[in-house]
């Protein structure tokens, strides 16, 4: 028989949350950190061919 779940508590579910949205800023930072050395032209990691 299904039975309910426990209710998480406020301080649990503050804690996940944050964690979680901590995780999509330091990709977001990555990621633009990345944009903006590709776009300089200082990539290491990448290599573009520039068009000139």
């Amino acid at each position: 028989m299904a039975v309910p779940k426990k209710r998480t508590s406020i301080s649990k579910k503050r804690i996940r949350k944050k964690i979680w949205k901590r995780k999509g800023y330091w990709t977001s930072l990555k990621a633009f950190s990345l944009g903006k050395s590709l776009s300089t032209g200082n990539s290491k990691s990448f290599f573009v061919q520039q068009n000139k």
